[in-house]
């Protein structure tokens, strides 16, 4: 497993250098690698110091305070949003589980349109008024799918993915209902649903890494458990799993997860249901391999898409939603083609 986690980590981590390089690089002003470098390193306390400064100020104030806090959010919603769909994957034993099973993406949505319909974006906690409530009412959501799904103090899983797609449902309808009333605000509301990291500044990643370091120290205390969830409850409960903690534990992290990378960027699709896919794949369904790599997978493919979103169509940006779903239906069918073939059908 080591070996493993040396080499496609290791990968891994020189990939998303590189993408993290071109994203800074590229755009309506190109701005050298090595300029790159001096500017983050010169922000470094103790280094800055001993940095000949031999860039431009408006290259400073566009890596700094544009591009950088935009790259840094994509990595940390990328990797929020693949170990979630991983772990939902897991814990509900079907190949097709991403992060928004669940109804987490729509309660976020609800909030949010909720919020954009009646003007109050910035009435109680300021720019995080909408980031709070949409992390609040997709947790809501959540909370309301479990209660449906229990039967006899246990959550089956059966009941629990069709109660999260009742609850997508319902409150994708009433997202529809905001928007179709909505005049002024139309276009805000849906630019928000189809996901954007555009001005946003460094207060947003510091707002969402808690939730992400959290989120993995959670997940992968939890990988060894995962691993024998594949082998059925029964069996993981006979082999000293506690199987209502752990689908507990797993789920609301999952949840938390989403709902925190919703609740800044609006819907980011099929990355939680592509990364952890093309990861097993690579290296295995190990899931103490899985979440860490899951992690980097996913930073590396929403950096790339957003750099896709940001320079295709210049000056237009596309919202990276958008880009995210054009890369993640083929993908997609693919996988329900592959799923019903190992079924027989």
């Amino acid at each position: 497993m080591k070996r493993k986690l040396w080499l496609w980590g290791g990968g891994g981590i020189v990939l998303l250098l590189l993408s993290v390089l071109v994203s800074l690089g590229i755009g309506a002003v190109s701005v050298p690698v090595p300029h790159i470098a001096g500017i983050v390193v010169s922000h470094i306390p103790g280094l800055g110091e001993h940095i000949a400064k031999t860039w431009p100020e408006q290259s400073e104030q566009i890596i700094w305070r544009v591009r950088l806090p935009r790259v840094v959010l994509g990595m940390l919603i990328g990797a929020a949003l693949s170990m979630a769909g991983a772990a939902f994957q897991g814990i509900l034993r079907n190949p097709l589980a991403d992060p928004y099973t669940l109804g987490v993406s729509s309660g976020a949505s609800v909030g949010a349109a909720f919020l954009i319909y009646f003007g109050l974006q910035f009435s109680f906690f300021g720019e995080w008024t909408l980031p709070v409530v949409a992390f609040l009412t997709a947790l809501a959501a959540l909370a309301v799918v479990l209660r449906m799904a229990q039967v006899d103090g246990k959550w089956q899983m059966e009941t629990l993915i069709l109660s999260g797609t009742v609850m997508q449902a319902f409150l994708g309808a009433v997202v529809a209902f905001f928007i179709a009333m909505s005049k002024n605000v139309i276009n805000d509301i849906v630019y928000w649903l189809m996901g954007s990291l555009a001005l946003r500044g460094w207060a947003y990643p510091g707002l969402i890494a808690p939730y992400v370091g959290l989120g993995f120290i959670v997940l992968l205390a939890n990988a060894k458990a995962l691993n024998l969830f594949v082998l059925g409850e029964r069996q993981a409960a006979h082999l000293g799993v506690n199987v209502e903690r752990t689908k507990l534990v797993v789920l609301v992290t999952g949840a938390m997860l989403t709902g925190a990378s919703v609740s800044v960027a609006g819907i980011v699709g099929f990355v939680g249901l592509i990364v952890p896919h093309l990861v097993r794949l690579l290296s295995g369904p190990d899931y103490r391999l899985l979440i860490p790599l899951s992690a980097l997978g996913g930073a590396v493919y929403v950096l790339i898409a957003d750099t896709i979103a940001r320079t295709l169509l210049s000056p237009t940006e596309i919202p990276i939603g958008v880009v995210t779903a054009f890369l993640g239906a083929p993908f997609f069918m693919m996988l329900l083609r592959k799923h019903k073939r190992s079924l027989g059908r």
